[in-house]
């Protein structure tokens, strides 16, 4: 297992698993898997605008669901699909960027809708020398 991401399927949804060195770093990567879904051809997004927001939970899981979903509403506001992520997790406080652009039907290989982050197959765990970090998506 190498640190990235993937998708998974689950049914009529869809999974998303981010694999890091770092806590931080499994949660970017599956901030990657999300907006891969959303736009399929993610690497000609560009890091045009940026966001940033702070977030608080209670586990590392409701942490892990809040950054997707936090993610996925910032989006949503502006029609904006993001492809760069950063963020900094203490003591299940995360203050997290997204850079992106507005969503453009012809440059964007539009994928699939997500509507949100679920707690389905949610787990965030070291393994080994490795942090993952995956739940299913609802579409």
């Amino acid at each position: 297992m190498n640190p990235g991401y993937e998708t998974f399927e689950h049914g009529a949804d869809i999974g998303v698993r981010g694999i890091g060195k770092t806590l931080e770093e499994a949660f970017i990567n599956a901030a990657k898997a999300l907006f891969s879904l959303v736009v399929i051809n993610l690497e000609e997004v560009r890091p045009e605008r940026e966001v940033s927001f702070e977030i608080s939970a209670d586990t590392l899981e409701d942490l892990f669901v809040e950054w997707l979903n936090r993610l996925l509403t910032e989006a949503g506001m502006e029609n904006l699909v993001f492809c760069q992520f950063d963020c900094k997790i203490e003591n299940l406080n995360l203050k997290g960027q997204a850079k992106g652009e507005p969503i453009d039907e012809e440059r964007h290989e539009l994928g699939v809708e997500v509507k949100g982050a679920t707690y389905t197959m949610l787990k965030v765990e070291r393994v080994n020398d490795l942090w993952i970090a995956q739940c299913v998506v609802d579409v």
